[in-house]
């Protein structure tokens, strides 16, 4: 029975054979049509943008796009400097990160956050070509085209509760096309005051991740959800018109002198009291708006609210339609913060060049003109202002640098000189118990302190402090921290620290004054200003 069996079942599989060839040669030969016309073949050239794009995806943009130019120099001296760049750019992004993730890290009580490794990898982006505007303005623009398909390895380790966990980049690829602006271009090295990065299209942006060494990218759906995240993000920030910018150097300290405002403060009068057992003792301090290093002070008349000076100034001015003068009235004080009597400004556009124009100005407690407490009579200054811009754009050759320090004093150890810190101001401090804060610095172990200021979340010392050195401090740091006291016996908080820094002083050394703002460590949103100066004799 098995027997005839197999031979039906033989049978039947080649007659079904048989027919599916025979229906197969009907249906896909038999019945295809004779008639076929030959392709239509087109020059490459006759293509349009679009449909080359899509025939050859890698095909540089300055062979798709004729404003394109090559840039096959700059990706043989990148390659070339790649090794190096890599190195500085890591080391650039620690230092960047490190002052930020000190900051942040209590808010999530998270011990520490390190860079276990970080590295771009050995493959350097590379430029498909560059697009160079020219406008009428002092600028230049650039847009390159930028492919990065890199290897990095970027190992984050954060500490907490005891645990370690790990998060490591691995691969990246970046195709963007930004636009960089080189603004504003002025006659001093590097030429340029600012650097403007802005996108001209959203990025694209393919990132492998791992944590704790596990590749999370593999888990269905995250992948496309963290590539959408990022480019988005990214173009939020960064999309044209918006802009990423790096300021390089102030471009107003850099604009070249064009005239000298003389001022002579002549005198005040019906000073407000200040002090309880006599007057006043007041004094006045001139400077020019933009100019922070150039300010002059009349001498201090004591016990006198109807004061005669009669002193003269010069101020360099670098902009009369935009400048104005700065006037401030205080009350000197023997200990303790100066009181400020009044300010007032003038701007320098209402001046005529080379009349000489005696003024009256009213003091006023700010510049608010709405403020009622202006209404109240705070007293005059007379001055004698004149204007003298200078003939041909021509810069007398006894005007001062503007970044040029004193000299240091004698006496000052040779190879050595004087550091001089000015501690100016600070704001957004923020006291979880009290906010009367005063300065410590620390160097070398020696230590200098401001006066305390009573409960001022805002505020402002201008008070200056000398470390004489018998060498360039190129290794050292000077620590800044805000400390609060408390204003009464407190025992449960009598101190409370606010913030700190630590600066790098081989900056100074080699830039012999810097004048910066600093975020604060340990703080939300606390800032200090802080000014120094090198000096040798």
């Amino acid at each position: 029975m098995s027997f005839f069996s197999l031979i039906l079942g033989a049978f039947g599989f080649g007659v079904g054979t048989t027919i599916g060839i025979i229906i197969g040669y009907f249906m896909f030969i038999h019945l295809l049509p004779t008639a076929v016309e030959d392709p239509v073949i087109h020059p490459v050239t006759e293509q349009e943008l679009e449909n080359l794009q899509r025939l050859l995806p890698e095909m540089p943009q300055w062979v798709k796009n004729p404003d394109f130019d090559r840039v096959d120099w700059l990706n043989k001296f990148i390659g070339n400097m790649w090794p190096y760049l890599d190195k500085a750019i890591c080391n650039t992004a620690r230092n960047i990160a490190k002052p930020i993730i000190a900051e942040q890290i209590p808010k999530y009580k998270i011990d520490s956050v390190e860079f276990e490794t970080l590295t771009l990898g050995s493959l350097p982006p590379t430029f498909q070509g560059m697009k160079v505007y020219v406008t009428d303005e002092k600028e230049l623009i650039m847009e390159p085209s930028l492919k990065w398909a890199g290897n990095p390895n970027v190992i984050v380790a954060v500490k907490a509760f005891g645990l370690k966990a790990t998060a490591q980049v691995v691969d990246l690829q970046v195709f963007a096309t930004p636009r960089i602006t080189l603004k504003p271009l002025v006659p001093s090295f590097p030429c340029f005051a600012k650097i403007c990065v802005s996108l001209m299209a959203k990025p694209h942006v393919d990132i492998g991740l791992k944590l704790l060494g596990a590749d999370i990218m593999s888990i269905p759906g995250l992948y496309v959800f963290v590539q959408e995240l990022i480019k988005d993000q990214v173009a939020n920030m960064y999309l044209w018109p918006k802009a990423l910018e790096v300021q390089i150097m102030d471009a107003k300290a850099m604009q070249k002198p064009v005239g000298i405002l003389s001022v002579k403060v002549l005198k005040a009068m019906k000073l407000r009291k200040k002090d309880l057992l006599g007057a006043s003792d007041p004094y006045v301090k001139l400077k020019l708006s933009g100019d922070k290093l150039h300010i002059k002070k009349t001498t201090v008349k004591h016990n006198n609210l109807n004061p005669e000076w009669n002193e003269e100034f010069s101020l360099v001015v670098k902009d009369p339609e935009s400048q104005v003068l700065e006037i401030s009235v205080y009350d000197w004080e023997q200990v303790g913060k100066h009181d400020k009597m009044g300010i007032n400004a003038i701007p320098l556009r209402e001046l005529t060049a080379e009349e000489p124009k005696v003024m009256t100005v009213d003091l006023l407690k700010n510049m608010d003109q709405n403020d009622a407490q202006n209404e109240k009579s705070r007293g005059q200054l007379v001055l004698e202002v004149v204007y003298k811009p200078f003939d041909e754009d021509e810069v007398p050759d006894d005007i001062d640098d503007p970044n040029a320090v004193e000299k240091a004093p004698e006496g000052t150890p040779e190879g050595g000189g004087l550091l001089v810190v000015i501690v100016h101001e600070a704001e957004a401090l923020e006291g979880k118990y009290h906010t009367n804060p005063f300065v410590r610095l620390l160097l070398r172990g020696e230590e200098r302190k401001t006066k305390r200021l009573k409960k001022n979340r805002d505020p402002r010392w201008d008070e200056d402090f000398q470390f004489m050195l018998g060498e360039p401090p190129m290794n050292d740091r000077l620590h800044v921290e805000v400390i609060s006291t408390s204003s009464r016996m407190g025992l449960l908080h009598p101190k409370e620290a606010l913030g700190y820094i630590d600066i790098n002083l081989a900056d100074v050394v080699t830039n012999k004054r810097i004048n910066e703002k600093f975020h604060l460590i340990d703080s939300k949103n606390g800032r200090i200003q802080i000014e120094l100066q090198w000096r040798t004799a």
